[in-house]
Formats: C-alpha cells, structure tokens, sequence
C-alpha cells in the first residue's frame, strides 16, 4: 500500500512540475524523492510521471491516482488536526513554513519565546526562497503555519503582522554620499550590487525596484543566503536591498531607506481551521514580532 510520504512526494511533484523543484520543497535529495515516486510506480505497477527534459507530466495512471491522492493526504491532515484538538497543546510538533529573509529576521525572537512557554512542543523549519513556493507547502500540507510575504488569494486565515520596510545597506566608505538617511536607488544604478541567486525572492524585490527607477541592476555577486548579504557589503563588495529586520546589531556599513520607500506587509497564514497549537503560536507571533528592529531605526532616525 502506498505510504503517506509517498503521496506527499507524488503531489509535490505534480503541483511543482519538476523533481528538482519538489525535492527543494520538501527538503529532500533529488536522487531521496526520485526513490520516493519509483517505489510508488513500483507498489502501483506503473509509470507516473512523462519524464521530459525541462519538466514532467503525468501519465493516464497519475491523473487517475492525483485526485485520491490529495483526498488521503487531505485527511491525513485533518486527522493530524483532530489529535492536537483533544490532547491540548503542551506537546506535538509546529511546523512553520517561511521565506529565508522571514526566518532569519522575524521568527528567532518569536520562538525563543515560544520555546520558554512550550518546552515541549518540536518547531520544524520549511524555509523557502519565495513566497510562492512557500504557499505551495502550505497548500499541499506540508505546513500548520506560514509566516512571511502575503500570499495573494490565500482561502485560509490570514493574520496581518505589520508592514515589513527594505533597507540598502552600503560599504562604510566610498560613493554616493548618503544624506538624511534616504538614497534614490537611481543614484545606484551604475553600482555593482550584493544580489540574491535569480530564484530567491528579494532577487525580484530589487530587479523590481531598479526597473522602476528605471535601470538594471549589475551584480557583483550573487548568494544564496540571506545573511551573507550584510556581511559581503561590508567587504565593499556593493550595496544590497534587505529586509530591515535581518540587519545584524554590529553591522558597521551605512544605512538608508530608499527612495521611493520599499515594503511588503507579512502575515502569518493557516488553513481554514487551525488547530489549537497554531492558533496559540499565531497569537504569539502577532503580539511579538518585530519588524524594524530597534537598532536599525536608531540609525535610520
């Protein structure tokens, strides 16, 4: 019989369209999920998937299998939800679903907190790097909460946390002369910037940015890690755009709002029905969560 981790594996696949997407979503090798969907194909007897060279697509016995597939991990969910429900909160497992930029900024305060009221409840990390792919999670199940960039349409519970401001952090020394505290990013248009690999989100938050103020932004390197980028600008590597939130306490660079200013309201998301466990974390995250941390609005002020 099909596991349940099966399942979850063939329906990540489907909704991402590509192995090695779904493999990053669910945090899994290529070669772990490519085991996962063949001893499925093995236990049914058949091939799931038209394996092409940019993509996959299902075969006739995976559209048969998709639907009933969805309704098993569906209930699976719910029964998950149901269990919580009557042996209350002081154990289980939170899984919590987040973009880099979120996790790295928002959450390490909100869960110390957590931790200290809930010593008994294991918090599980699903960091992406876009908010897409973070909503993916949560609609396949993957996830009791997401936290991070509004997911537009979410049918779930929404809780708006605030609104997020983005910050260009610039070496200590050199050019353009940062006065008041602003910058127009058009003064950076022939900079070399700290950028993010193309399929992280603030990659589009800055392409975004430097489209409306009218140029393209040239990158003098790119990083997959969030946290490299304060770090890399003040090896005077360039300026970078970051979320005010992930600015570490000693960072010894300048400072600036852009102008226009640059923000996304965050919010943490659930289902329809959260749990009693969820909703206790949500209402923590909603009274804790700083998202201009004191520091940075000292230097900004």
């Amino acid at each position: 019989m099909p596991t349940l981790r099966q399942l979850e594996s063939f329906l990540t696949v489907v909704d991402e369209g590509s192995f090695t997407r779904a493999a990053g979503i669910l945090g899994v090798s290529q070669p772990g999920l490519s085991q996962q969907i063949a001893a499925l194909e093995s236990e049914l007897g058949t091939t799931l998937f038209s394996r092409l060279p940019r993509s996959v697509t299902l075969t006739p016995t995976g559209r048969a299998l998709l639907p009933h597939a969805r309704a098993a991990v569906d209930a699976a969910a719910r029964g998950t939800t149901a269990a919580r429900a009557v042996v209350g909160t002081d154990a289980g497992e939170l899984r919590i679903a987040t973009v880099y930029s979120t996790g790295l900024g928002v959450l390490p305060p909100v869960l110390t907190r957590w931790r200290a009221e809930h010593p008994d409840v294991t918090v599980r990390l699903l960091e992406h790097r876009t908010t897409e792919t973070m909503t993916t999670a949560m609609q396949a199940g993957q996830a009791d909460v997401a936290v991070g960039p509004t997911a537009p349409g979410w049918r779930g519970r929404v809780r708006v946390l605030g609104t997020e401001e983005l910050v260009v952090l610039l070496p200590a020394e050199g050019p353009p002369d940062v006065r008041h505290h602003e910058i127009a990013l058009e003064r950076l248009a022939d900079a070399a910037w700290v950028q993010y690999s193309p399929s992280h989100g603030l990659a589009e938050e800055l392409d975004r940015a430097a489209r409306e103020a009218g140029f393209r932004p040239r990158a003098a390197v790119r990083t997959e890690q969030t946290a490299m980028a304060p770090l890399l600008v003040e090896a005077g590597l360039g300026p970078a755009l970051v979320p005010a939130g992930i600015v570490p306490t000693s960072f010894a660079g300048r400072i600036a709002r852009p102008v226009p200013a640059i923000t996304r309201e965050l919010a943490a998301t659930t289902g329809p029905d959260p749990d009693a466990l969820t909703s206790r974390f949500v209402a923590l995250l909603a009274r804790r969560a700083v998202l201009m941390p004191p520091h940075v609005a000292q230097r900004l002020s």
